[in-house]
């Protein structure tokens, strides 16, 4: 069996999404959801000269600004319902980490949220992940996934229908 032979990454977004999930990735598993402002570069380093790295950047080049204050919210779609962006801020993106199983363990599952939830976390089969949605207002998305058991930046896939629930609550933030 042959490795598949990866394909540059060259728009803008994807290559944003994929620093700002090395980023997060960096500072290990176990996190709390984390959102990001995505801004033109060339418009960041305009309003914010010291931050130049020396590097011109290319036309259409973003940079993700981390939101430090997030509002208080019961469930990620709650939390992106209150954040609206002002228009210098052309996308947006989440990282977050899920558990997942296979379809045969969500048979049978408590009602009670907070037990169903238990159950899942102690299933055998289970894989913790970490997806990072990323938009436009110009509906450009992509969204890519780490697996725990895999954790290697060469082992992050990627993809526009990874997480369309996600995409779509991340998108309604951008929207006026």
């Amino acid at each position: 069996m042959t490795e598949p032979t990866p394909t540059p990454v060259t728009d803008p977004l994807s290559i944003v999404a994929l620093e700002t999930e090395r980023y997060v990735a960096a500072a290990g598993w176990d996190q709390a959801p984390r959102l990001f402002a995505l801004v033109p570069t060339a418009d960041l380093l305009a309003r914010e000269p010291g931050m130049a790295t020396g590097a011109e950047p290319r036309p259409g080049d973003l940079t993700a600004i981390e939101q430090d204050e997030l509002p208080e919210a019961g469930t990620v779609e709650e939390l992106l319902g209150q954040i609206a962006w002002p228009p210098a801020v052309v996308g947006a993106a989440i990282a977050l980490e899920r558990i997942v199983v296979p379809p045969s363990a969500e048979r049978d599952l408590p009602k009670d949220p907070d037990e169903a939830a238990r159950v899942l976390a102690a299933h055998p089969e289970r894989e913790d992940v970490r997806l990072l949605a990323a938009c436009l207002r110009d509906g450009t998305a992509t969204c890519l996934l780490r697996q725990r058991s895999h954790d290697r930046d060469d082992r992050v896939a990627r993809g526009q229908d990874i997480a369309p629930g996600l995409l779509h609550a991340l998108r309604t933030t951008l929207e006026d």
